[in-house]
């Protein structure tokens, strides 16, 4: 989750950027570099590490000029080094990124076939190469950046400079964050309004599919195809927060929303993007001589174990044992040494979850934790850690923190079915592939589908039960859907597997009484479809969320349909996930709640 500033100024900037980045240090990253125009030449200083590094080489070697970039990188594509830190430079261009360019590869070898000679392993280089490409073949710089725009498939946020333009700063955003700030004579930009707060409280937020053209007089904005477009101006309260709500309402909206670029952020820990593999994350457990694997946690980790318990006995053929951490604890479960224990917690401080873990080590299994916080009691137990990525979540509601988790149980179970020779390497390269597209896909839905998901979250908070059904990883998501729902709003909610309607809760279907259907076309389809029908014929109302192949095939009626993107089976929980926790948040919106801090719940459950 890359930090990325930029000024376009009327004294010297590098100091201020600098500064910038610094309040951008809690997103994590690796290396970080600034970038200056002065006297029609651009240069730059990077450091691998942190910024006391950057700030060093600074102070021997200073940049004077009035425009300037900076960044802070997280490494995807390329070890975290000097070499590969931005910003890059191309003939007179100067590119920072956050996000991933999903064809960087097939980009880097037409470039490279027409000449191209790349110095990094990442793939923003393939940006600015594209740029000095476009310009040397005559294109004005804004023509340059919207022709890159329309070559680069995947989610990012870019900021480029140009040497012989050292008045304007260029940008676009598709996924990850970007503010513009206004100043009087002199314009920002940064990954949130936090990096700007020191310089103004004036913010505009681009959203997707928005390229802003900055010069010191103001910022003017088109979209991807150069149409103009009109961005309001907000008064941000981020000096006073340590993370800020941005232009959303609520935390757990804006963490919905960021989801996309945590995403990226957690994937990059676990993907190894130029050769389409895992990286190897479990030198303490050793999945090719596993038995079986136990995974125990509490709440919606539980939920996002479940996921993982499909994906491990899949792709691995790896048994899984499971169960909420407070039952897990006191079922005196036989274990033996030719297994290992997985626990997942967000705060990693949970105390049944905990607790789970300490029964496990006693019996002398290899423990796993998939925790959020690398510091907590959970981590430092195990002998593996297994780190989400997610950031701070505010909203006690979890949201990021559950399809990080997801993401990086995907990313295990893949590792796991090559140990276990299950998994063909061109089989772990396809599955690859679609972790790879995760990041975009997610922005594209959630673009798509929230005007359709706040309107029918006013008729939801009308009834006071809700039942959610779904197959295979869709029962989860089921589950989770629900417990969103109850959570927030209050309303009571129920999740079940599709199959088990006609074995009690059918009973309790009829026209006041909504039936949250979750079935993208998998395998499981037909099947979840003719307990849709079971629904109907008894008076129930239908949400269907389902994706382009299954709203085709579907012909029932419903109270609303949902259509999301199609996708792999592997990566369909995490996009799916988007729609259960969108519906929930804007019920409870609708509804009045404390959407962030709701009734009688805590973010970290310490006790049992």
């Amino acid at each position: 989750m890359c930090g990325i500033v930029g000024i376009v100024g009327k004294e010297p900037v590098a100091e201020r950027l600098v500064d910038a980045l610094r309040r951008l240090e809690y997103r994590g990253y690796d290396s970080a570099g600034v970038a200056t125009i002065h006297d029609g030449a651009m240069d730059r200083r990077r450091a691998e590490g942190k910024l006391f590094n950057l700030e060093k080489k600074l102070a021997g070697e200073p940049l004077p000029g009035t425009i300037g970039i900076a960044h802070t990188r997280w490494a995807t594509h390329g070890v975290p080094n000097e070499t590969n830190a931005h910003p890059h430079f191309v003939e007179g261009v100067a590119v920072v990124h956050n996000g991933i360019i999903e064809n960087f590869s097939e980009l880097r070898d037409e470039l490279t076939a027409e000449g191209a000679v790349f110095t990094s392993q990442t793939d923003t280089e393939v940006v600015a190469h594209l740029l000095a490409k476009f310009t040397r073949e005559g294109m004005g710089h804004r023509d340059a950046m919207l022709a890159m725009l329309n070559r680069v498939t995947g989610a990012y946020a870019l900021v480029v400079m140009f040497q012989d333009d050292p008045g304007t700063i260029l940008s676009a955003r598709f996924g990850p964050p970007l503010a513009v700030g206004h100043g009087r004579g002199e314009m920002f930009l940064g990954s949130d309004a936090i990096a700007l707060a020191p310089f103004t409280n004036q913010i505009t937020y681009l959203v997707d599919g928005d390229c802003a053209v900055l010069t010191a007089n103001g910022v003017t904005i088109t979209d991807f195809a150069g149409k103009p477009v009109e961005r309001p101006i907000q008064i941000s309260q981020a000096a006073a927060l340590m993370v800020d709500k941005g232009n959303h309402r609520h935390f757990m909206e804006k963490e919905i929303y960021e989801q996309p670029e945590i995403i990226s952020h957690a994937l990059s820990h676990y993907v190894d993007f130029a050769s389409g593999s895992i990286k190897q994350k479990a030198e303490a457990i050793d999945f090719a001589k596993l038995r079986s694997l136990a995974i125990s946690a509490c709440g919606t980790a539980y939920l996002s174990g479940l996921v993982g318990k499909y994906w491990f006995e899949r792709y691995a053929r790896l048994p899984v044992e499971i169960d909420v951490a407070s039952e897990f604890r006191y079922r005196d479960i036989p274990l033996s040494k030719d297994q290992a224990a997985l626990f997942i917690s967000q705060s990693g401080e949970t105390a049944d979850t905990l607790a789970s873990l300490r029964y496990c080590k006693e019996e002398g299994l290899p423990i796993g934790a998939v925790v959020n916080v690398k510091e907590s009691t959970i981590a430092r137990e195990a002998d593996a850690i297994f780190p989400i990525l997610a950031g701070p979540e505010i909203g006690v509601a979890s949201t990021k923190a559950f399809t990080c988790q997801l993401a990086v149980l995907a990313a295990l179970s893949i590792q796991a079915g090559r140990a276990r020779g299950i998994l063909t390497e061109a089989q772990e390269k396809e599955l690859v592939r679609h972790l790879i597209e995760m990041p975009r896909i997610m922005s594209k839905v959630l673009n798509l589908i929230q005007p359709q998901i706040e309107q029918l979250s006013r008729d939801l908070s009308r009834f006071k039960d809700v039942l959610y059904l779904g197959r295979g990883t869709s029962y989860p998501l089921a589950m989770e859907g629900a417990l969103k729902l109850k959570e927030i709003s209050y309303i009571h909610a129920e999740g079940y597997a599709a199959g088990e309607l006609k074995h009690g809760p059918i009973a309790l279907i009829d026209e006041h009484m909504p039936v949250i259907v979750i079935a993208p076309h998998d395998r499981f389809f037909e099947k979840t479809v003719s307990n849709m029908q079971e629904v109907a014929a008894r008076g129930g109302k239908i949400i269907f969320i389902t994706d382009e192949k299954g709203a085709a095939a579907s012909k029932l009626a419903t109270m609303a349909t949902i259509v999301l993107p199609n996708v792999d089976e592997v990566i369909a929980p995490m996009i799916f996930a988007l729609p259960i926790q969108l519906l929930a948040y804007h019920t409870a919106v609708f509804m009045g709640t404390d959407v962030d801090q709701p009734r009688n719940l805590a973010k970290s459950v310490t006790v049992e």
